[in-house]
């Protein structure tokens, strides 16, 4: 395991190998979510992206808990964006109090070209379980507890989360979680479809790296990548023609790459592939087809 070398001040960066490990890194808070947080999770995210020699991503959390929601330490007026006391957990927001489209973190997720996965190993409510929500894969300690808790604070569901949570569990199950805002442990968690598994606490963080080496041990770096925007992006199309506009000639292109002509001799050879594509530089001509903000 080898630090980052970034500073950073609510979070802790650290290398497995080829997984860059984020951990929420407030203990003595429960890792409580800070303006500071989002903008730190984002930075990150980015620089792992960016970096060739990391495959996949987990977020964790130190300590006991995941992430124990907002940080409400301000008390009642801890979500007041108004007056000289506004609040400062909404980092990814301009002075106008509108979002900062592309610059947060949900999506440095959402745009990830690498693996991103939830590592929960304690309490994750309101944003602390809302933030894995854009993540590929969710795991669970034993004992956690869950909560999409917003009406229960007069809030709504944030960072895209009514987007997000019907497409992992489906629609009513995530109205029923997200209206009546209350509280439920892994088994309802699993049962749900939030989560993929439940883990003892101790092996949480060893299982999450398992979890990336199954995703990304024996995949070209360039066709995770894609792959995971092709699902990502077209689960909620009507229909499957804007998609067989990018996956037909990628597919094209690809076929000509290094990465498919490795990929059949290894297997014909009967050996461990060797992909010589990188994500940096060898992304298809059709990436990105979403708009691009200037």
């Amino acid at each position: 395991m080898q630090d980052a070398p970034a500073a950073w001040s609510d979070i802790a960066v650290a290398r497995h190998g080829d997984v860059c490990v984020i951990t929420l890194n407030r203990p003595d808070k429960l890792n409580a979510y800070t303006g500071t947080m989002g903008v730190e999770l984002a930075r990150a995210l980015r620089e792992a992206a960016a970096d060739d020699a990391v495959r996949a991503v987990v977020v964790t959390g130190a300590g006991r808990a995941f992430c124990a929601g907002a940080d409400v330490s301000a008390g009642a007026d801890a979500f007041d964006s108004s007056g000289e006391g506004k609040a400062q957990m909404f980092g990814d927001m301009a002075g106008s109090g509108k979002r900062q489209v592309g610059g947060g973190f949900v999506e440095a997720i959402f745009d990830s070209p690498k693996p991103v996965i939830a590592a929960i190993n304690g309490a994750a409510v309101g944003v602390g379980l809302t933030l894995t929500l854009p993540m590929d894969v969710r795991i669970v300690a034993e004992g956690a507890k869950l909560g999409f808790i917003f009406a229960r604070r007069g809030l709504v569901p944030e960072a895209g989360s009514a987007w997000f949570l019907p497409r992992i569990v489906g629609l009513p199950q995530a109205l029923r979680w997200s209206m009546s805002g209350r509280v439920f442990g892994p088994d309802e968690a699993l049962s749900g479809g939030l989560v993929s598994e439940i883990v003892a606490p101790e092996a949480l963080l060893d299982r999450a790296l398992e979890i990336a080496a199954e995703l990304t041990a024996d995949s070209a770096p360039v066709s995770v990548a894609l792959t995971r925007q092709l699902l990502w992006r077209f689960a909620g199309a009507p229909d499957p023609w804007g998609l067989l506009e990018i996956d037909a000639p990628m597919s094209l292109e690809r076929g000509r790459h290094g990465d498919v002509k490795e990929g059949v001799a290894s297997f014909l050879e009967k050996r461990k592939a060797a992909f010589p594509g990188k994500v940096s530089t060898d992304m298809p001509s059709q990436y990105p087809w979403w708009p691009q903000e200037p």
